[in-house]
């Protein structure tokens, strides 16, 4: 997915990284799936975050992890 889905701007829910055109904190979304929520319960909860975009978020957290992850022994 080319287009943004999350961002960070001071002037919304106190800078956290969210859902762009919404307020959803990304982190809200991470502690539904840790608790063992699907993301449709997220999205059924959250209405305004489209399922592309949660993937999406996913997506990138996932390249992220990838990217900054060292061996742990």
């Amino acid at each position: 997915m080319s287009q943004q889905v999350i961002h960070r701007d001071p002037e919304i829910y106190s800078g956290a990284v969210v859902f762009v055109g919404t307020r959803v904190p990304l982190s809200f979304m991470f502690d539904y799936l840790k608790a063992g929520a699907s993301i449709e319960t997220f999205i059924d909860h959250y209405p305004s975050v489209s399922k592309q975009a949660a993937v999406a978020a996913l997506e990138i957290a996932g390249q992220l992890a990838d990217k900054h992850a060292h061996l742990v022994r």
